[in-house]
């Protein structure tokens, strides 16, 4: 008879429903926070969630040639993005139910698959927009997806293993390491792929048009359900990466995992959010926008600091 800790199984419920119900609250309060700097009313933090109201109730539309897998993509992709938020330290810090499924690396190539399910179902849509947009997103994950894959095997050196949660713990207990040349580097390096996979990056044309469209392509022939279903990744995506970025990179201490102490991890998840909220607002509003081509310049510098990151450990190791 299998045994279940009552503990363990709070702890994931808890991580998973924070990671689920609460990533659009994020964006919100990134986009509120935006609209004050910018001296503009700006919508409620809420705006979010009722956006995924509205587009949950609208009847879905397809395009008459698109293939099952535009039908389906979503929910895949949902299902990719609830899989990692059990696998990775985004709220409590010790290993929950499933956290043995993947580890870092595995993490990050979950990461691409859900990309790939995406465009692959940008592409079956059938539509010239968003296989423009998409074959864009092609030419530039070659960098950002090896930068990802590269950061999180020069993480696992640090430890000597690929478990996220011994790495947050050893970086919590080891001050001096958040210090170091090499975790500098693989800070940058992972803090310029967070701006890049959340569309933040100061150098995209981000919007609708022909020439700027990039993540905005994969949802241009959705609607309704479907769309509410992609938006939610996107936020679920956004959290899950900011959450690595604070709780391994930027700030690893905080977080508790003994009972009950674990739901004073709520709290301190939103003010390192706040945090790190406040750092891409410096970036995003400080430093002008570019054009598209340079995105590849930006993606190469990121890949450059990674691949320095790893011959660092090795060098030091």
């Amino acid at each position: 008879m299998v045994r279940i800790d009552y503990v363990t199984f709070t702890e994931t419920l808890l991580q998973y429903f924070f990671v689920v119900g609460l990533s659009p609250l994020f964006a919100g309060i990134f986009h509120r926070a935006k609209s004050i700097v910018e001296s503009k009313k700006g919508p409620s933090i809420f705006q979010p969630y009722y956006d995924l109201a509205k587009l949950l109730r609208k009847e879905t539309l397809r395009p008459s040639n698109s293939g099952i897998i535009f039908i389906y993509a979503p929910y895949v992709a949902f299902g990719v993005y609830s899989l990692i938020s059990l696998i990775i330290p985004v709220l409590i810090p010790a290993p929950i139910y499933f956290t043995a499924s993947a580890d870092f690396l595995g993490g990050a190539i979950l990461f691409s698959l859900a990309a790939f399910v995406k465009m692959a179902a940008a592409f079956g849509s059938n539509s010239n927009y968003s296989a423009l947009g998409v074959s864009r997103m092609l030419s530039f994950n070659f960098l950002s997806e090896g930068t990802l894959i590269t950061v999180f095997f020069a993480v696992s050196l640090i430890t000597g293993t690929n478990n996220p949660y011994t790495t947050n713990q050893f970086l919590a207990s080891n001050s001096l390491q958040n210090i170091s040349i090499v975790h500098i580097f693989s800070t940058l390096a992972f803090f310029m792929l967070f701006l890049y996979e959340t569309g933040r990056i100061p150098l995209e044309s981000a919007g609708l048009q022909e020439l700027g469209m990039i993540d905005e392509a994969v949802n241009y022939e959705y609607s309704g359900k479907l769309l509410a279903i992609n938006k939610w990744n996107s936020y679920i995506k956004q959290y899950l990466l900011g959450s690595v970025l604070l709780n391994v990179f930027l700030v690893p201490w905080g977080l508790s995992s003994s009972s009950p102490w674990f739901l004073l991890d709520i709290p301190v998840m939103f003010a390192k959010w706040l945090l790190l909220i406040g750092i891409v607002l410096i970036v995003e509003t400080t430093l002008a926008k570019l054009r598209l081509f340079r995105v590849l310049d930006y993606l190469a510098t990121a890949f450059t600091f990674s691949i320095l990151f790893l011959i660092f450990t090795e060098v030091i190791a």
